[in-house]
């Protein structure tokens, strides 16, 4: 293969990272280059080292992933390509020969901890927990003793990388729950409109006032755009000063997007355009029609009659 080239995503091999960027068909054959952190990740990026990054940005159970949202908001550059989901189900794992009832301490990052309450509760109610880097990190420490535990968290993959034995399945709390990941490339053109869209913005409101984010929403609604995500980011620089990481229902490339972009440029300070994606459900936006395309075609074509004289019909 001439053409090869590097993505970057968080390793080690095993992690649901990796199962995200399993699912790129075009990813498939090349250079898989795991990296230990977001900034590493988007640094590899921007640097060239790497074609593309796969990173986490939202999960169903904790909402979204704020060192991404950040670094997203404050490191120019990026475009989102594609968005990809991962259920995120866990099992507890240990060196082989032991069993459960030898396990008095369990190695876990943080995250999946909290997501495993209620089956460790049921279960190992008198544990202790020592946090881990990763989800393979907390496996590896218990393998190679760099870790206090008995037993680890982390992803069901992990034992096609390492000699672990399961001690039990499906320990997390929410079957549902999933993970969202994004594709993250250097800024580019966005890829053409599939009908199943999605845009991500930041947008910072330009002061603290009665009715701010109503008028930043208003852009939207009055569009007929959903917004499928809405969270608040501080800006760090002082109290009280927030940005909006949001997902809106369509692409730029839809009259009714590019318009709603238009009227958040007129009075946001500072719009980070995302990228316009597929959505990884590839489920069709509806809208109604009075919001279909050729609606606003019509009304620019009737508006620059007026202006240029013509006679009404």
């Amino acid at each position: 293969m001439t053409d090869r080239r590097t993505y970057s995503y968080l390793g080690p091999a095993g992690t649901f990272t990796e199962a995200a960027l399993d699912q790129v068909p075009e990813a498939r054959g090349h250079h898989w280059k795991p990296v230990h952190n977001v900034g590493e990740a988007l640094g590899d990026v921007l640097s060239g080292v790497s074609h593309a990054a796969m990173i986490a940005i939202e999960n169903s159970v904790e909402g979204g992933v704020s060192t991404t949202l950040d670094a997203l908001a404050t490191q120019p550059g990026l475009r989102i390509v594609g968005e990809y989901l991962v259920n995120v189900n866990f099992v507890l794992v240990a060196a082989p020969g032991t069993t459960l009832d030898d396990v008095s301490v369990i190695a876990a990052h943080p995250v999946a901890y909290a997501q495993c309450h209620s089956w460790l509760g049921a279960h190992l109610p008198k544990h202790s927990h020592v946090p881990a880097a990763s989800n393979v990190a907390s496996a590896i420490g218990i393998l190679d003793g760099s870790l206090p535990a008995q037993a680890a968290i982390a992803a069901p993959g992990i034992v096609q990388h390492h000699e672990l034995e399961v001690l039990a399945e499906d320990i997390g709390d929410n079957a549902n729950a999933q993970t969202r990941f994004v594709l993250v490339t250097r800024t580019t053109t966005p890829v053409p409109p599939t009908g199943a869209d999605k845009t991500s913005l930041i947008v910072e409101l330009p002061e603290d006032h009665a009715g701010a984010l109503l008028e930043l929403l208003e852009q939207f609604s009055t569009r007929g755009i959903n917004l499928s995500l809405l969270q608040s980011r501080p800006i760090g620089d002082e109290l009280g000063r927030y940005r909006f990481v949001l997902d809106a229902d369509g692409h730029v490339y839809d009259e009714r997007m590019a318009d709603a972009l238009l009227g958040i440029r007129r009075f946001s300070p500072r719009v980070v355009f995302l990228g316009s994606y597929p959505r990884a459900d590839r489920k069709i936006v509806q809208y109604p029609e009075r919001y279909a395309d050729d609606v606003f075609v019509e009304a620019r074509d009737w508006l620059r009659g007026l202006i240029g004289g013509e006679p009404e019909a």
